[in-house]
């Protein structure tokens, strides 16, 4: 089996070949903070909110943890001197949470205390199944203390309508995605259709009783089962927003906000790319299927 990350050769023509540069250049906004805020800033221009991601994840010391924590706090700093409607999207293994809990969270406290003092938010992505507690540990706490979180819960895994009622009993903020990594049949659901069906599912119930819940989706027909439902039982548009990569679907993100609804763009930048993209195609082969059929969509 070819494992993409372990191949040398790969990499170095991945990161110089003009075909790959066009690539990672559609949903990659810069190596550098200045290129994320330039995204973000033409984002609001159009009417689009964003998040903002730095690449990284699975820091191995507490210098590297402190330096992402850093970099983070930059972030929202040049948001708020912008005055962007922009939150941050962060990585708790970035953070120092394969070091120790109680590093990773001193960490996390930093920023979203940072980001409750300007208006922001802080949206703590989910990592593979192992860290699932870990993480939701951190975000209860967080939001107990300061408000301005958001959960991100995979519709793949068995657990995620457990901990998508525990969260909207709490209060807590939900994006809600598909999922992006192997994971055994024991935790996750194989089959597509299966995990097509618990989204639609966890979705209808977020936008029912979650505080503000983002819909994180590129499929047009889970798009559309959220239209018909909020529509159907009369939730305005105020009240949840969609969510999506930059640079991928742009024609459905253009309808959206051209019907009125709120999306936010996923918008990562920094020189950490080619692992992070490396790693999820030799994970799940299936990302590379659903990059071919949609990153060059108009």
């Amino acid at each position: 089996m070819l494992y993409l990350s372990d191949r040398s050769w790969l990499r170095r023509w991945v990161e110089t070949s003009p075909v790959t540069g066009r690539l990672t250049s559609r949903f990659v906004a810069g190596k550098t903070l200045d290129e994320g805020i330039a995204v973000i800033r033409k984002l609001s221009a159009e009417g689009v909110l964003a998040t903002l991601d730095c690449l990284g994840e699975n820091v191995t010391s507490a210098a590297e943890a402190q330096a992402s924590c850093d970099a983070y706090l930059q972030a929202l700093g040049r948001i708020e001197a912008e005055g962007i409607p922009a939150t941050v999207s962060i990585k708790l293994s970035q953070f120092g949470l394969g070091l120790s809990d109680e590093l990773c969270q001193q960490n996390v406290e930093r920023l979203v205390a940072r980001a409750q003092a300007i208006g922001s938010r802080v949206e703590i992505d989910m990592e593979s199944s192992e860290y699932v507690d870990r993480t939701l540990r951190i975000v209860r706490a967080m939001h107990d203390q300061h408000k301005c979180v958001r959960a991100v819960i995979q519709a793949y895994l068995l657990r995620s309508e457990a901990d998508i009622e525990d969260l909207c009993r709490r209060g807590v903020p939900v994006r809600l995605c598909k999922g992006a990594y192997l994971e055994p049949p024991s935790v996750a659901f194989a089959l597509k259709a299966d995990v097509d069906a618990n989204y639609v599912r966890l979705m209808k119930r977020l936008l029912d009783v979650g505080e503000y819940p983002a819909i994180a989706s590129h499929d047009e027909e889970i798009v559309d089962h959220a239209l018909a439902h909020v529509r159907g039982q009369g939730i305005g548009a105020d009240r949840f927003e969609f969510q999506m990569l930059y640079g991928i679907r742009r024609d459905l993100q253009r309808r959206l906000v051209g019907e009125g609804y709120r999306l936010r763009l996923y918008v990562p930048y920094g020189d950490a790319w080619y692992p992070y993209f490396m790693r999820r195609l030799a994970e799940r082969p299936a990302n590379l299927l659903f990059l071919a059929r949609n990153v060059f969509r108009s």
